[in-house]
């Protein structure tokens, strides 16, 4: 199962890569990879990212979670707002010795998008929902839950650097399963290259308070960004992530995040 995973994330990351599009593609500019990359562009996204990990900590199985993510600007009252969706396909350990697969638990956020001119830092707070869509108890965690997100991001001719902060605390669900109070940190730092092509750098971070357990990842990959004379672009990324700290069973000691990410002009789906 390991190296099926592994041969798959290869496969698809280098074939992506490796193509070419057709003669609508113009060369990228830093803009037009920063925009590709800012989780705050206005633009219809569609994105599909596999996390792969082959080898977890005081566990002899794998887990896997492939991610249908997707970001839909529109406005409120004439207020601009991005909502994001996130639903998992996981594939985790069973606790009894083996492996299960299903759906996860669908995440909801809505965001409110403003800009700090004085600092040139794009900003984003709002509200965070978890559903337990979780067609199994391995690959969800049984409870409805609610909470914040947080993004800053500072694009630069450079590149990007920024956070994604989120926390949420269930408040429903299943009397049997374990309370959930999870903090995520997401540090994205994006150094462009020439051609579309960029270094990339974000693992999250995640703290498992009511279970008093985390888990410290540090990425470094790279990815390539084509730009299209509509203003859509398509953006591939391979991206291994190594674990620099830990505290319980079932982390993973490293994980390879790959990505496809599609952007289309709003009126253009």
């Amino acid at each position: 199962m390991r190296r099926i995973w592994l041969n798959v994330a290869a496969v698809i990351t280098v074939t992506v890569l490796a193509g070419d599009l057709p003669a609508s593609a113009q060369q990228p500019s830093s803009a037009d990879t920063n925009a590709a990359n800012n989780p705050l562009t206005p633009k219809i996204t569609i994105n599909f990212h596999d996390q792969v990990a082959p080898e977890l900590y005081d566990l002899d199985q794998a887990s896997n979670a492939l991610l249908f993510r997707g970001v839909v600007p529109h406005k409120l009252g004439g207020v601009p707002q991005l909502f994001r969706y996130t639903l998992p396909v996981v594939t985790a350990p069973d606790g009894q010795g083996g492996s299960a697969s299903g759906l996860g638990d669908l995440n909801l956020i809505e965001l409110f998008p403003f800009v700090w001119k004085q600092a040139r830092i794009e900003l984003a707070v709002g509200p965070q929902f978890t559903l337990p869509t979780a067609t199994n108890d391995a690959t969800g965690s049984g409870k409805w839950q609610a909470g914040l997100a947080m993004l800053a991001i500072a694009p630069r001719s450079f590149g990007i650097a920024g956070a994604l902060v989120t926390w949420q605390h269930s408040f429903a669900g299943d009397d049997t399963r374990p309370t959930q109070n999870g903090l995520s940190v997401q540090p994205l730092f994006i150094y462009n290259l020439p051609q579309g092509w960029y270094l990339r750098s974000t693992g999250t971070w995640n703290f498992a308070l009511a279970q008093d357990t985390y888990v410290i990842p540090v990425g470094a990959g790279v990815g390539k960004v084509w730009a299209r004379h509509s203003g859509a672009t398509v953006n591939a990324f391979f991206e291994p992530q190594f674990t620099v700290a830990h505290d319980g069973a079932g982390q993973p000691k490293f994980q390879i995040f790959t990505g496809l990410n599609l952007q289309f002009p709003l009126g253009r789906p």
